[in-house]
């Protein structure tokens, strides 16, 4: 994992090197950078694959093309198996990436499963940039005239490129000549699964317990121990469920991790999940006051102020950190509720059509909300989140399933589906917890907006709200405001961030 920053046209070596120094955190093993006919690639790298020969910027062999990427694609290997091997230099799966823009143009970028950024410029001017389909790695672009800068963080750039930065939108490739080209989306483009009251049978079961282990055994690619953040909800303990058994066949034994104040369910929860699986499990407590000072250094690192996704940012930063001192790579149960229905919300939508197009719709929205939170909060201290649920073979099959099933009605609960087809793997009381919001869980919403109370007045609230089109809605949401605008001075909220419907 690392951070890439780049600009076609002329540049100014002083403000690259600002640049990339600003996503050291991300990368902090090693840092490299090139001109190329006028262009710049730098890159800042965590060590996880092929550590001697991974080092970045990558080349064709006659050096007429170079690549810096941040992220993994799992494929790599099968891919590699149609490209021509001879050009390969290292072992490393990003120069994938490298080869298949050099021979098949970057149109071939869709070929690939992972998740990713990607900046290669040629010595014949050429440029081209890409972002995975799902949005699962950052990359924000600012465009002034005829020069355009890229970099995995907003605050990378310069203060006078600010109000010019965008994210670059998923499943898109850039290049001067074409512009902006879709590669791959995140969801099949395909018409929606017809509708039945048929229930699921065991094959539909098996299909979805399949293509979940397939995915799981995917991303525990590397070179370094891989852990799972384990909150004790279903999802995570899913993940550390399969991930235990499959590191098992090796001789090897599951790291998990878990966050939370004294007594919090997701602590007592995570306890029961480790003791069941027969991981080394590690814990972290905090306090209201470790909470509260840790706020504005979250929401410095996340790039963001909505406060549902601030309170879930608090434990999983402090959660990171600990964390990152034991591996450098991280599984997480993110994207199951927008894949199978879990949220709260969803069990008042009871026609199907409509259920199935909110969930395409939050699956495609994720990029700046929850995966820009498991990014930031990871990559903070150096350690990779890797996302099995949002593989694309996973959200494949997921979306093709009859909304139907999704819909908990006669009394069953919220993704009833995807417990049945893990019955047997984790104790009753874990496979059929009700779900809570990782911040409520963990208790940081408790904590946060009883300890927040005072930083805003009402006065001040009502002066300040209407900054933003919507209006900012609480106090806690105006106190992460004004610590996002003077982390990131001249940034465009309505341009670069999303927000929940209900803060």
């Amino acid at each position: 994992m690392c951070g890439i920053a780049g600009e076609y046209g002329q540049h100014r070596p002083d403000e690259a090197i600002r640049m990339l120094a600003r996503l050291e955190h991300r990368g902090p093993d090693d840092q490299g950078g090139v001109r190329v006919n006028g262009s710049w690639l730098g890159h800042t790298r965590l060590s996880i694959v092929d550590v001697e020969g991974g080092r970045q910027p990558l080349t064709t062999p006659g050096r007429e093309l170079y690549l810096v990427g941040n992220g993994e694609v799992y494929n790599h290997e099968q891919v590699r198996e149609t490209l021509d091997d001879s050009a390969y230099s290292t072992r490393s799966d990003n120069e994938v990436a490298l080869h298949l823009i050099d021979q098949r143009g970057p149109q071939a970028l869709g070929e690939l499963e992972g998740m990713f950024a990607f900046l290669v410029a040629g010595q014949d001017g050429s440029f081209v940039a890409a972002r995975d389909p799902v949005g699962i790695k950052p990359l924000y672009w600012a465009r002034r005239g005829s020069h355009v800068r890229f970099a995995s963080e907003m605050h990378a750039f310069d203060p006078h490129w600010m109000p010019y930065v965008e994210p670059f939108p998923p499943g898109f490739y850039w290049t001067p000549a074409d512009g902006l080209q879709r590669f791959a989306r995140a969801v099949p483009d395909r018409d929606p699964p017809p509708n039945t009251d048929e229930p699921w049978t065991d094959a539909d079961l098996e299909r979805v317990r399949d293509v979940l282990i397939a995915s799981v055994h995917r991303q525990l690619m590397g070179d370094v121990p891989v852990g799972v953040f384990l909150s004790g909800g279903l999802d995570s303990t899913l993940i550390a469920a399969i991930a235990a058994r499959e590191l098992a066949q090796d001789g090897q034994t599951l790291q998990t991790f878990a966050v939370g104040t004294e007594g919090s369910p997701d602590l007592l929860a995570a306890r029961v999940a480790a003791k069941h699986i027969g991981s080394e499990h590690r814990e972290r407590l905090y306090t209201q006051g470790r909470a509260l000072n840790t706020v504005e250094s979250v929401v410095r690192s996340i790039e963001h102020f909505d406060p549902s996704l601030v309170r879930s940012a608090v434990p999983n930063y402090l959660l990171a950190e600990m964390t990152a001192r034991h591996v450098k790579v991280v599984l997480t149960g993110e994207g199951a509720d927008e894949l199978f229905a879990g949220y709260e919300y969803l069990r008042e939508i009871e026609d199907p059509h409509e259920l199935h197009d909110e969930l395409e719709r939050t699956v495609s929205s994720l990029h700046n909300l929850n995966l820009q939170r498991a990014d930031r909060v990871t990559m903070a201290h150096g350690l990779e989140a890797r996302v099995p649920f949002l593989d694309r073979e996973v959200i494949g099959l997921a979306l093709d399933l009859p909304a139907t099933w999704k819909i908990p009605a006669g009394g069953h609960q919220e993704k009833q589906l995807l417990r049945e087809a893990f019955a047997g793997w984790l104790p009753e009381e874990l496979l059929w917890r009700e779900k809570a919001q990782f911040g409520d869980g963990s208790g940081a919403a408790d904590v946060l907006t009883d300890g927040l109370e005072d930083k805003v007045t009402r006065e001040e609230f009502e002066a300040e709200k209407d900054a933003l089109d919507p209006p900012l809605r609480t106090l806690e949401e105006l106190h992460y405001f004004r610590v996002f605008s003077e982390h990131l001075p001249g940034i465009r909220p309505e341009k670069t961030v999303a927000r929940f419907a209900t803060a």
